[in-house]
């Protein structure tokens, strides 16, 4: 068995995974139930002349203050401690470990104090836990207010009972009588577009519309311009014209900034002109992602002004975030960590590890999803009689064109717990909706369909509360014992069990070939 998986050529090519274009939804195991939130019609001024609520700490461009958003969470505080210089007091966030702390601080691991044992630096930190640094920060920096709540940014239990498309209907706006031609769904309604790239992208539905309101006025009023019609996010582009096309663009900048600050790699703002502002290490993922997206079609003035308006605004459509994400936050609770899980395939059949980490769903955004390709000795997209099997037990909750979700704690919402989302798997003999799956049951055929690919395979990407996981980051996917490892950009990196590296390339040569023993 093993000389003839060694003479089987491995040849699929999966340089790219594009999100599918499918129908709008396709099966659903359980509908969300519809909400009750109704909307209350008033008149605004747009965003170069809004002046924020006067109960909203505005989130300017101010000195570092400690005072925070209505509603949103007090800092805690240690007790004092003998410095040679000004001191931040910091508070771990679902997703921390000391190294991105301390990249956000501009600070070396071994300045970060703490009154609790402190874990290793690439291990997650619990939630709550204070902890003291140098501030080494420039003056100018944001302000420590949150703007949003981390789980009304990702699809979080937040969402579970918010019905999208009767929330546009009530609110009685140019949403609600929108319409754009989706491929293969035809002429498909605002509020269903806006649920349906919210579900795929996991992203909370309710920011979307608050971002659409605050850049176009259309979910509770009418475009005033011609510009504000074709391009209502605000982002000028004919590859990106329309609704569907302006929250394809929308969710990867939102993603960009979210994800970035996760792990560390963002840390400031920068503008058009060349100017930067450098990010409060006491921020939240959503508020940085919300900076970063309104620093992509403004200038620095106008960016502060959208800053400052968006959490108002917000309260304004949907009431005060901030009590209902004391009930579902941390996203990660303390001790999280991945259940066990197989390699998506079944035992002595040669696969290829072709994707390492990048994006889970649109071409940016959390470098979330690996890829795997059956062996073959045909290139392209070829009908493969391989199988995707379930890594662990679960209950499919959704499926779309070369889609498959699995929910892992079976309570049939994706919105919470762990869950696995499969691209790329062939209609055929795909696993129904609904199917409680045990660990190595069937779940389709490896494909092309959904998206964009130039070779059979599959892709799959983890998420924990409506978060997706980075797959090389402090809870590294892990299957079988193999450990996905962060390569230098999306697509590269490693694998690697008991000093074995496979080293992932889209190519699938003989290198990155892995076989799943029978007894794993």
């Amino acid at each position: 068995m093993k000389k003839l998986a060694q003479l089987l050529l491995l040849v699929v090519f999966t340089a790219s995974c594009a999100a599918p274009g499918g129908g709008l939804w396709g099966d659903l195991a359980t509908p969300t139930p519809v909400g009750s939130a109704t909307p209350t019609r008033i008149t605004y001024a747009l965003v170069a002349t809004v002046t924020p609520s006067p109960t909203v700490t505005p989130q300017m461009v101010l000195p570092l203050s400690d005072t925070p958003t209505v509603g949103a969470p007090t800092m805690p505080t240690l007790p004092p401690v003998n410095s040679a210089g000004p001191m931040l007091l910091l508070r771990a966030r679902s997703g921390d470990t000391l190294e991105i702390i301390a990249k956000r601080a501009n600070v070396r691991i071994d300045q970060i104090i703490s009154d609790v044992i402190l874990p290793p630096p690439n291990a997650l930190l619990d939630p709550g836990i204070q902890l003291l640094v140098p501030d080494q920060l420039p003056t100018e920096r944001t302000s420590n207010g949150l703007m949003l709540p981390d789980s009304e940014f990702v699809l979080s239990p937040a969402a579970i009972g918010f019905d999208t498309a009767l929330f546009v209907s009530n609110a009685n706006g140019y949403l609600s009588r929108y319409n754009e031609y989706l491929m293969s769904n035809g002429q498909t309604s605002g509020g269903r577009a806006v649920e349906r790239i919210a579900y795929d992208n996991s992203i909370n539905p309710r920011m979307l519309l608050a971002i659409i309101e605050l850049e176009s006025r259309w979910v509770r009023g009418t475009p005033t311009n011609f510009a504000q019609d074709e391009y209502p996010l605000g982002y000028v582009d004919n590859n990106y014209k329309g609704l569907y096309h302006q929250l394809m663009w929308a969710i990867g900048e939102l993603s960009v900034g979210y994800y970035g600050w996760r792990s560390g790699e963002i840390t400031e703002i920068n503008f058009s002109d060349g100017s930067s502002i450098s990010l409060s290490p006491s921020l939240n993922a959503a508020t940085v992602g919300l900076m970063y997206f309104f620093s992509k079609t403004r200038n620095r003035e106008a960016w502060s002004q959208a800053v400052a308006a968006f959490p108002g605004l917000y309260i304004e459509m949907f009431g005060d975030p901030w009590p209902q994400a004391e009930q579902v936050e941390p996203l990660f609770p303390p001790g999280l960590t991945q259940p066990e899980l197989s390699l998506p395939f079944q035992p002595d059949q040669v696969w290829a590890y072709t994707g390492g980490p990048h994006s889970a769903w649109e071409r940016r955004g959390a470098l979330a999803a690996i890829d795997f390709a059956p062996g073959s000795t045909e290139k392209g997209c070829v009908r493969s009689d391989k199988w995707v099997v379930a890594p662990a037990s679960g209950l499919v909750v959704r499926t779309d064109t070369g889609v498959v979700i699995l929910d892992l704690d079976g309570d049939g919402y994706e919105q919470t717990g762990w869950v696995l989302l499969f691209m790329h798997i062939s209609d055929e003999s795909k696993v129904k909706v609904g199917t409680t799956l045990q660990k190595d049951e069937k779940i389709g055929h490896p494909s092309c369909t959904g998206g964009v690919s130039t070779g059979t395979h599959v892709h799959i990407a983890r998420k924990y509360n409506g978060e997706w996981i980075l797959a090389g980051g402090a809870l590294p996917f892990t299957l079988n014992g193999w450990v996905v490892g962060q390569g230098p950009a999306p697509y590269k990196g490693t694998l690697s069990r008991s000093g074995i590296f496979i080293n992932a390339n889209t190519s699938g040569s003989f290198e990155t070939r892995i076989i799943r023993e029978r007894n794993e």
